[in-house]
């Protein structure tokens, strides 16, 4: 892919936002952080607060871990972004967890988004080299169980954000630099499940809370100015129903909104410095009463998805869903599908998106994840 203008690189990564017709939509820095990373939430339309736990949990709610079967599991996973206009763009994500004894577990998480090769030039299109730009984060979080019910989780969070790979480019006849940026943040999470009996049939209730992403803002500029990333709430419930002794299947919906402050329409000089200003803290106290179009703004930037999972002797497994976001907020609307295979230490999944908009960049995307039962293989090879 070759630009002359670093810029596009960063169009690249606002993609959530740029490629919508929308009306005032919260736009962060680090929009990666937002990538669902797994292909079994991926095909249950982007859900994870509540669902069964799995290997991939620390995305979603870290918290679930504390109610894992197994001691020990790692998953790889693949996504590519933009697919339909680049082929070099994607997401490499790595989770994983131990749980050291029967109500503690730790986890980390490790994720990198390459935006791909970018042919630098400068005003005479004479070639000044090749940029790398990416983004990756780490976090580790601490998982514990409070009752035979509940758990609560804490994570920290590493971010790095390299937009021009060390090169300088050209905006308005002067040259513009921009820096690395990275920024610390934390999660909170929580997962409550509890047997709950339907039609006489003995089903599970799960329903979980996390806020990501709480931190500092991350500044381009060596702190002249400074963005917010994405800091989020999602909260969501989940019912597993075992048909017989062999079919299950569950229905699961998260609730989305981000704790950003939303801008201002035709903003002044004074509230875009107020706005660059504003602590994390304060942002995210403004971010539920400062949308201008008052409470009908502040719903529209709530996100819904609903999903399913049906499960075949917990081997075989296929999914659905839809997610939802508001025309005016980045109008991604789309279905997903997805199938998994689970055999005895390791498990195959994969999803794709069906957008019903113009504005998914990962419309038409298949991506995978496989992961391993740790434990399982310990025992397996002894």
């Amino acid at each position: 892919m070759k630009n002359s203008l670093l810029a596009l690189c960063v169009l690249v990564t606002l993609s959530v936002s740029v490629f919508a017709q929308v009306n005032n939509p919260i736009v962060t820095a680090v929009p990666s952080l937002s990538i669902a990373p797994d292909a079994r939430a991926g095909g249950m339309g982007d859900i994870g607060a509540a669902t069964t736990p799995d290997v991939n949990s620390q995305y979603w709610n870290p918290a679930k871990y504390a109610f894992m079967e197994s001691d020990a599991g790692v998953s790889v996973s693949y996504t590519p972004w933009l697919r339909k206009l680049v082929s070099d763009i994607n997401l490499a994500y790595v989770a994983g967890y131990w749980k050291f004894d029967s109500r503690q577990t730790l986890s980390a998480s490790l994720r990198y988004f390459s935006l791909g090769a970018i042919t630098m030039t400068d005003g005479q299109g004479t070639i000044q080299g090749t940029a790398n730009p990416n983004e990756y984060s780490f976090d580790i979080a601490y998982s514990r169980l409070l009752s035979d019910k509940f758990s609560a989780s804490a994570a920290l969070r590493y971010i790095h954000s390299d937009l021009n790979n060390g090169y300088n480019f050209a905006s308005g006849g002067s040259s513009v630099t921009m820096y690395p940026g990275s920024a610390v943040a934390a999660d909170i999470s929580a997962y409550y499940k509890t047997p709950l009996a339907m039609q006489g049939v003995d089903g599970t209730l799960g329903l979980g809370i996390n806020i990501s992403n709480i931190g500092s803002k991350i500044s381009y500029d060596q702190n002249e100015t400074s963005n917010f990333i994405p800091t989020n709430l999602r909260i969501g419930g989940s019912y597993d129903y075992p048909i017989d002794n062999y079919n299950k299947i569950s229905v699961s919906a998260d609730l989305n909104k981000l704790l950003v402050p939303t801008p201002k329409l035709n903003p002044t000089t004074a509230d875009i410095t107020a706005y660059n200003n504003m602590s994390p803290i304060t942002g995210i106290f403004n971010s539920f009463s400062d949308a201008p179009g008052g409470f009908k703004e502040e719903m529209e930037e709530i996100m819904w998805s609903v999903g399913a999972e049906y499960a075949y002797n917990n081997q075989f497994f296929v999914r659905g869903g839809y997610f939802n976001e508001n025309q005016y907020k980045g109008n991604r609307k789309y279905f997903t599908a997805g199938a998994g295979f689970k055999l005895n230490v390791f498990q195959l999944d994969a999803a794709y998106v069906i957008s019903t908009s113009q504005s998914n960049p990962l419309d038409q995307t298949l991506r995978f994840s496989l992961s391993f039962d740790l434990f399982g293989l310990k025992n397996l090879v002894k």
